[in-house]
């Protein structure tokens, strides 16, 4: 459904759908999320770990694999394979520049949860509202039922990419 006269990437003409083109798409794809990411960091004054961490911490509550709980100093530590100095390091730049928040665990006060502080997520929502709209320009140009094969198919690529992360063998 790309009859809508915007532009489309250009596919190596002999398999279009073959493995080298979608390395090609998501390595582009990859790059520019990156590059708005880092364009973000650059303009808080925070690293591209930072940059990370906060994404970590936003996605926490919608993970299943995590439960639903807050993201933790230990968690984090493993998701971005840091040392617990260098979260320890990242947790304070985030804290200090009012993207994050620490809370004590209620039940358990040696827990620390880590939540997004909410001045900051609209400060990234109003950032990022651009990338939004172009996210929703594509998707207008999908029937639903391409749509339901693109999110079938991210989900399979970040479960594959997953079993990377835990298992690099």
């Amino acid at each position: 459904m790309s009859g809508s006269g915007a532009p489309t990437a250009s596919l190596p003409a002999d398999d279009p759908t073959g493995l080298q083109s979608f390395a090609v798409l998501l390595r582009r794809m990859n790059s520019e999320f990156n590059r708005i990411a880092q364009e973000f960091a650059q303009a808080q004054g925070l690293h591209l770990t930072d940059m990370q961490a906060l994404i970590a911490i936003l996605d926490a509550d919608s993970d299943p694999e995590a439960g639903g709980e807050p993201m933790t100093p230990g968690r984090l530590r493993g998701q971005l394979n840091l040392t617990s100095g260098a979260v320890t390091a990242c947790l304070d730049r985030l804290e200090r520049a009012g993207h994050i928040r620490r809370v004590r665990d209620a039940g358990d006060r040696r827990v620390v949860h880590l939540h997004y502080a909410d001045a900051a997520r609209g400060l990234a929502r109003d950032y990022f509202r651009p990338l939004a709209r172009s996210t929703d320009a594509a998707r207008g140009r999908f029937s639903p039922e391409e749509l339901e094969v693109v999110v079938r198919f991210l989900a399979e690529m970040n479960a594959e990419l997953g079993l990377l992360r835990r298992d690099p063998g």
